[in-house]
């Protein structure tokens, strides 16, 4: 896994940066209007080369990569660059890969005379006018007609009032001069996939203009009083600005991710180009929404930015005709494997991908699961605490598997975080949750990091070992979400602790030995400075565990506490440091969100089913809206799962964390929520009745979901620490 931009990509994206914000002033982008293009600033980007960015080194181009030409993108996205760019980068490079004497005259002329080519999106065999970008300007137009690539010389410009500028013009093929530049069999392919790179290139655009246009917003936020208080704070004004900047991160790493797919011919990459410039559509129309209401009455008016930003959200997506279109060309792709051509993407340095699974540490474990783990055990892929197979986990303690990375001494393998990775996803392959593993890995690594010598000896080898679970304290009943509202009690005495309260949704408290507890050790200063972390023993005096039984079929815990008394060594952390502590255990919570493994599940499970079910004479799997609605929720898997892999990148990387966590969580639960019922409908009423495989892991995916959003943190707790961190907006809780 690599999610750091690559050293040699960070000179373009700076360098661009820095031009597009000298060049692509928004007055220059105002001087541009109403047509929407700016002569020097096409000549200052010629100049630059930037038009031949993607022009093969044999025709005299860069040869640059697609992932870096997106990074291009994107900062003129954020600029509003009033230029024809992306439609010139893919016609030189048709240019470049038809060769011919027209090609390399037309290279040339836009490089000595600053001519302008741009492309017609779509093919031009049944004549009808059609709107081009950069038409109004142009020079000369690359168009296909199914047999024939040509270069039209345009009779006159014709240049409509459109609604956000970007050249558009109004192009009648057939009345200019045309110029053929192949017809052989391969033309076809070269067009088709020049017409996926303009997707992807201004997918990139509009991550630029949504950042952009999100990040003005907050800015606006922050500066802007009502009744004494910047607006930021408002919960109302923040979340969908959270949200915006969550998506539009979404799209930045999907397009990354579709970028890396192309690159390893996977059998999806052509579904994802769709389904990305889908997406990025979609959170620009969003994002610029939510920026305007924002600015309020102000962001109407012309003389504010804004408005820019509104306006070509929408006129740099739509000249290909509507996005949603591509959602359901995506789901031909992906579902009735329908053909396309696909660009040669240059070197992509990202990935987002596990280890190889043949890693020696990944093969052990796949090994030993084969060994002892019952395929036929009924509740094996059930994301609940009553799951837990003692054998199994002991087994795996016992090999040293359960934690691989911690230190040989604790009972881990020191293994590198690439092993650890590639093993940690054969848990996830053979389908075995292991909740319990997971919440007792957060409580070793506390331990580890601030936890006394003598709590470690006593803890960390039974955890290792297997012998020992821990669970969660973290939540009260009239506290929520709020962590920080603890009221339990716990008071000094000596060198012990005495510990009074209740604590709800202690999962897995039955089996476990220790419970991560939350405490208020200071009631006279702020919430979030009184509090001190424990670790306590379950079996000490004082404790009662009651079950409390939810309609997700999961047991959870209510645990009450009378004159627990426990050693000063089973406190992590300061005395009134808990917040810094819960930080540290909150964000490997937050940041471990695998429900894009049931997405996919619940995809693969009504796509099975639709592939057989006949609706008014033709299968389902056939009906456009099954298409687009299953593509849908593969995009979202793949956003979720990059995300995660952001915050797990991030952590490891020790790179700044921008709540990265809590937007993984906020994007992946929220995804979960609304796909599991959507699928619930498409299915249904199959998808009622309950069961372990076909249409009952959609209902059992609808019954799991309700809850993801809740616990870990509720989305509406999680959206202020982004808008916060992220967008620096005001703090917006008490």
């Amino acid at each position: 896994m690599q999610l750091s931009l690559p050293d040699d990509s960070v000179p373009v994206k700076e360098m661009f940066e820095r031009f597009f914000a000298t060049e692509s002033t928004t007055a220059r982008v105002r001087a541009a209007e109403p047509v929407g293009f700016d002569r020097a600033l096409w000549n200052e980007l010629v100049a630059l080369e930037a038009p031949f960015m993607r022009l093969s080194a044999d025709a005299g181009g860069g040869e640059m990569s697609l992932f870096d030409a997106c990074l291009m993108m994107e900062q003129a996205g954020r600029r509003l660059a009033p230029a024809p760019l992306a439609e010139s980068l893919v016609a030189l490079r048709v240019l470049g890969e038809v060769g011919g004497d027209v090609a390399r005259a037309w290279i040339a002329k836009v490089r000595d005379e600053g001519a302008i080519l741009t492309l017609a999106l779509r093919n031009v065999a049944d004549g009808k006018p059609q709107l081009v970008p950069g038409g109004a300007v142009a020079n000369g137009i690359l168009t296909f007609d199914g047999t024939e690539l040509a270069i039209e010389i345009p009779a006159a410009a014709d240049a409509p009032e459109t609604l956000g500028g970007a050249a558009l013009g109004n192009f009648t093929p057939g009345k200019g001069e045309r110029l053929i530049l192949s017809g052989n069999a391969d033309t076809a392919r070269i067009w088709a996939a020049g017409i996926e790179e303009w997707k992807l290139l201004t997918a990139a655009a509009l991550v630029g203009l949504s950042r952009e246009a999100t990040e003005m917003a907050a800015a606006y936020a922050c500066e802007r009083t009502a009744f004494g208080t910047p607006i930021g704070a408002n919960q109302g004004i923040a979340h969908p600005l959270a949200v915006d900047v969550i998506d539009a991160d979404g799209a930045s790493l999907l397009l990354w991710w579709t970028l890396r797919a192309i690159a390893d011919g996977k059998a999806d990459a052509g579904a994802l180009v769709s389904t990305c410039f889908w997406w990025a559509s979609r959170t620009a129309t969003n994002s610029v929404a939510h920026a305007i209401h924002t600015f309020g009455g102000y962001g109407l008016s012309t003389e504010y930015d804004i408005q820019l930003y509104h306006r070509r959200a929408k006129a740099w997506a739509l000249p290909l005709g509507d996005p949603a279109a591509e959602l359901e060309r995506g789901g031909r792709r992906l579902l009735l494997n329908e053909a396309t051509s696909l660009p040669e993407p240059g070197a992509v340095e990202i990935d987002f991908e596990a280890p190889d699974a043949d890693n020696t540490l990944a093969g052990e474990v796949r090994a030993l699961f084969d060994s002892i783990l019952d395929p036929n055990r009924a509740d094996r892929g059930e994301q609940n605490f009553e799951s837990h197979n003692w054998d199994v986990h002991r087994a795996m303690g016992k090999a040293g598997l359960l934690y691989p990375d911690w230190p040989a001494k604790w009972g881990g393998r020191d293994a590198d975080v690439n092993s650890t990775r590639a093993a940690n996803a054969i848990w996830m392959d053979v389908g075995y949750a292991g909740l319990a593993r997971g919440v007792t890995g957060m409580a070793g690594a506390l331990v580890q990091k601030v936890g006394t010598p003598e709590l470690q000896e006593e803890v960390l080898p039974g955890f290792a070992r297997g012998d020992f679970v821990s669970c969660l304290g973290f939540t009260e009943p009239s506290g929520g979400s709020d962590v920080f509202a603890a009221k339990t009690r716990a008071v000094r005495d000596g060198d012990e602790w005495v510990i009074n309260g209740q604590k709800m949704f202690t999962s897995g408290a039955e089996l476990s030995d220790y419970v991560l507890l939350l405490t208020r050790t200071d009631p006279d200063v702020a919430k979030h400075k009184g509090l001190t972390l424990f670790l306590v023993p379950l079996k000490v005096k004082g404790v009662e565990i009651h079950p409390v039984h939810t309609f997700m079929d999961e047991r959870t815990n209510a645990t009450f506490y009378e004159d627990v008394r426990i050693p000063d060594r089973y406190r992590l952390g300061d005395v009134n440091g808990g917040v810094k502590v819960m930080a540290a255990a909150l964000s490997m919570e937050q940041g471990g969100s695998y429900y894009f493994h049931q997405l996919r599940e619940m995809v693969d499970a009504v796509a099975e089913w639709a592939r057989d079910e006949d609706r008014g004479g033709t299968l389902v799997i056939e009906h456009p809206g099954t298409l687009a609605r299953l593509a849908k929720v593969h995009t979202h898997a793949a956003i979720s799962e990059a995300l995660s892999a952001r915050a797990l990148w991030t952590r490891l990387a020790g790179e700044p964390d921008l709540a990265y966590g809590p937007a993984s969580k906020v994007f992946t639960t929220e995804a979960f929520i609304v796909d599991s019922a959507d699928l619930l409908d498409l299915s249904s009423p199959g998808s009622l009745v309950r069961g372990k495989n076909g249409l009952g892991v959609v209902e059992i995916g609808y019954r799991h979901s309700t809850a993801t959003s809740i616990y870990g943190g509720t989305s509406e707790v999680l959206r202020s620490m982004v808008a916060e961190k992220r967008l620096g907006l005001p703090r917006s809780r008490a």
